[in-house]
């Protein structure tokens, strides 16, 4: 009788589902965003960048081992204009012939519960560099795995709309940074 119980408990063991753990690692750029809103005198203005790079592992069961970097051509801005993206290019802005990208590299990744996330990491904007802590909240599907998270960029920090422009009642300091990276398991 012992042996049947034993063979069964095995057989039940054996044919219910486990959850297997997936490490995220290739992001799918077309469907991941980075994008910022700020405002112009008092006008609110949504923007993004085209083109990024993010390097990305993620194991959400061993989230402590996870990192990520992002890489963002700044030269693919859309700023709300074609005006803004030009001026964007300039000295007093992104100065992007000096500095033609910006980078972020995080540093530890700590669990809060309910698939959120705290990173943390360096932004490495304009020659100058800042830690950041950004909330993320990670999504499981079926097929890939999305991360949410936003930010307050304070754009005078990193030298962004320096001279004439650094008037904060011309465009505000405080500029909200959004993004959506989505990445599949290996």
């Amino acid at each position: 009788m012992k042996l049947i119980l034993n063979t069964l408990t095995l057989f039940a063991v054996l044919a219910s589902p486990v959850a297997s753990a997936v490490e995220y690692r290739t992001v799918l750029p077309a469907q991941s965003a980075i994008g910022f809103d700020y405002s112009q005198m008092g006008v609110s203005i949504k923007g993004g960048f085209k083109r990024f790079v993010a390097q990305l592992v993620f194991d959400p069961v061993k989230p402590e081992g996870a990192r990520a970097q992002i890489d963002i051509d700044l030269a693919s801005i859309d700023a709300g204009s074609s005006e803004a993206d030009e001026e964007s290019a300039g000295r007093l802005w992104f100065n992007r012939s000096v500095y033609p990208r910006a980078q972020f590299v995080s540093s530890q990744i700590r669990p809060l519960g309910n698939n959120r996330y705290e990173m943390r990491g360096t932004l490495t904007l304009k020659g100058r560099s800042r830690e950041l802590v950004v909330p993320v909240t990670f999504s499981q599907g079926k097929t890939a795995a999305t991360f949410d998270g936003s930010f307050i960029l304070k754009r005078l920090d990193f030298g962004i709309g320096e001279g004439m422009w650094a008037d904060v009642a011309t465009v505000a300091n405080e500029v909200q940074v959004t993004f959506r990276i989505v990445a599949t398991g290996k």
